[in-house]
């Protein structure tokens, strides 16, 4: 079996909010969901990083960690893994296989298939269960409230920053969006969320208060003395003093007090000593998050791509680049609102942009729209290109700029092969 090009004919999109079908898969497997230990992170930006950080603090500290992440980045095989090794060919194919019967079961029963994201969620679960995982770190994939890793029942529930995103599905207002986030807080669990502001807030504190759920709110002063240079971001949380972490950009502090928190909570249940939580926190990378991929020229490449995420993407910009000469190559999915991205990185008349149609000119904003909104901020220096020339025309011109690539994660796997070809590195 072809793994990729099997899961390629499911749907890949958002359904009709519905446990409907994860349900149906974890009762037809005798709930495998229920002997998980889960700590369950939603956000519209920062549930990727505080995921990663969160597995690598307890692979450091000696515990055997599923991982469940979306998208992937260039194989399906990353949304599932362990200890940071993904889920082999070989397995996905025989659970695929485990679970043919029931998906056509559904299928034949159901108003709409399958998707995607139920199969692979249901894949992971399975998984970590087999191979009787201490702890699963899993994020959610859209919202909360009905998103099919809702099906489990976790030891932490935490909620990251709250931003606009996927509104057509969650909602036009913040607190809209926030009532679905707050959808992964259950009963007589605990919840750790970083404040925004009153009215989220109190989205999160009346949640908590009707499911009976312990609150662990961080607030911004909670955060001190922090500085940062080309290597490290350096702050103090609560207790920690003088922690290290190797992620760029001001919105990570944030992240990592979250998981700081998460520590404090679970180390009554797991072996968490301070030294290895401090050495993971160095040593943690996320990929395709204000990531490094090349040196000569330096690329850069980070696929925010709502307003909240392109805001810490500037931020990081202005804080290790505001001097250096700079292009930027975007994509943007037709999902996402391209007019208020281009405002935010379209604002310095020495930036070059080079707009491009992503991988796919069906699921990608046409590179010429982009290019003529860029053009009403600014006079010149703003092309539309394909996204491999994009990549061919900066190693013949570009090599002492430093290069941005924003706007999506799904084009990622393609410019590490492009750049491979260019024999950059």
């Amino acid at each position: 079996m072809n793994v990729e090009k099997y899961l390629q004919r499911f749907f890949k999109g958002s359904k009709e909010p519905s446990l409907k079908a994860i349900n149906f898969f974890m009762h037809k497997l005798n709930h495998p969901e229920k002997s998980l230990k889960v700590i369950h992170i939603a956000g519209t930006n920062g549930k990727g990083s505080c995921t990663e950080i969160l597995t690598n603090i307890f692979i450091e500290c000696g515990y055997k960690v599923g991982k469940f992440i979306s998208p992937h980045l260039i194989k399906y095989n990353e949304r599932i893994s362990i200890n940071n090794i993904n889920i082999t060919d070989e397995d996905m194919e025989r659970l695929i296989l485990k679970l043919e019967p029931l998906i056509k079961e559904y299928n034949e029963s159901a108003d709409t298939n399958i998707s995607l994201f139920e199969l692979i969620t249901t894949m992971a679960i399975l998984y970590f269960k087999e191979n009787k995982c201490d702890i699963v770190i899993m994020e959610v994939g859209l919202g909360g409230l009905y998103d099919c890793t809702n099906i489990v029942y976790p030891e932490i529930s935490i909620i990251t920053s709250i931003g606009f995103d996927h509104m057509n599905i969650l909602g036009n207002t913040l607190e809209e969006i926030a009532f679905q986030k707050a959808g992964i807080i259950k009963p007589k669990s605990k919840t750790v969320y970083i404040s925004q502001n009153s009215k989220i807030d109190s989205i999160i504190i009346q949640k908590c208060n009707k499911e009976n759920n312990e609150l662990h709110m961080i607030k911004k002063r909670d955060i001190n003395n922090y500085s940062y240079d080309k290597e490290f971001q350096y702050f103090d949380f609560k207790k920690y003093e003088k922690i290290k972490i190797n992620l760029k950009g001001k919105s990570q502090i944030y992240n990592a007090s979250i998981c700081l928190e998460c520590v404090d909570i679970l180390k009554s249940i797991y072996k968490l000593p301070e030294y290895k939580v401090r050495e993971s926190l160095k040593k943690v990378v996320h990929r395709a998050r204000f990531e490094k991929i090349c040196n000569k020229p330096t690329i850069i490449y980070d696929g925010g791509h709502n307003e909240l995420a392109i805001r810490n993407f500037k931020n990081s910009v202005d804080m290790y680049y505001k001097e250096d000469k700079k292009l930027y190559i975007i994509s943007i999915l037709k999902s996402k609102d391209y007019k208020t991205i281009i405002d935010l990185l379209v604002q310095n008349d020495k930036n070059i942009y080079l707009f491009t149609n992503g991988n796919s000119k069906e699921r990608y904003w046409d590179s010429n729209i982009l290019k003529e909104e860029a053009k009403k901020k600014k006079n010149k220096d703003i092309f539309a290109i394909e996204l491999e020339d994009a990549i061919n025309l900066i190693t013949k011109k570009y090599m002492d700029y430093t290069i941005f690539i924003v706007g999506s994660f799904y084009i990622y796997g393609d410019v590490i092969k492009y750049i491979k070809e260019n024999k950059l590195h």
